[in-house]
């Protein structure tokens, strides 16, 4: 079900600034939206060099605000393009005080106009929309063109971590993840019943976890030459 606009959403996205970049390009192709580059000085925002992660698609910030609680000396980018759901997230982030979140409300074939390469030192991918109809499968956070764009921002070594509920999404990721150069480590098909420890829940993994669904999760790094 999607989710009613909220009243007076304009005025409460203004409200939450702070830690919010609202990015819009006027050129709606982003293969050549992409070609000029508006860098973010990630550093001027956050006020220091910490090595910075990225969750796209961040939903209600439940997940990105518990790491940014645990890794004060880690800097965090959260994406969302839904500002309904990223107005909830921010407002979490600084009702809690959390100095080392930022978030962009963009669509994320856009991020490589807006981070710099090799910026980025892990990728978060957390029950991203599945899109089941075939027809709809380059629209997967995990489609060989968006694992292109994360492969551009991440510095050497950094990895890419999934979580998912959908089955036929993570034997999907897989095969993608395979295709594009990647090796992966830390595959699950049952994460509660496995012996990973430090899992972090999100809204939607409690949700699925309470109906006694399994979790997806796996973690995915460019194999070396």
């Amino acid at each position: 079900m999607r989710m009613r606009k909220k009243k007076n959403l304009e005025e409460k996205l203004q409200s939450v600034t702070e830690n919010l970049t609202m990015l819009y390009s006027e050129d709606r192709n982003y293969n050549t939206a992409v070609e000029k580059k508006e860098y973010i000085d990630f550093r001027s925002i956050f006020g220091n060099d910490n090595p910075i992660q990225l969750e796209v698609g961040c939903g209600k910030g439940q997940f990105i605000c518990e790491i940014a609680k645990q890794n004060p000396d880690i800097n965090y980018i959260a994406v969302e393009i839904n500002p309904n759901v990223i107005y909830m997230a921010c407002r979490k982030a600084l009702d809690a005080g959390l100095k080392n979140i930022h978030f962009l409300q963009c669509r994320a074939e856009y991020l490589p106009k807006y981070i710099e390469e090799n910026t980025i030192e892990r990728v978060y991918l957390n029950f991203s929309c599945p899109f089941p109809k075939k027809k709809y499968a380059c629209h997967r956070l995990t489609n060989e063109r968006f694992l292109n764009i994360y492969r551009q921002l991440m510095v050497d070594g950094a990895e890419i971590h999934q979580k998912t509920d959908n089955m036929h999404l993570f034997e999907y990721s897989i095969e993608q993840f395979s295709q594009c150069g990647f090796a992966m480590k830390n595959v699950t098909f049952d994460l509660h019943n496995s012996k990973f420890e430090g899992n972090i829940m999100t809204e939607y993994e409690k949700r699925f976890t309470d109906l006694g669904q399994p979790i997806y999760r796996l973690e995915a790094y460019i194999k070396e030459c």
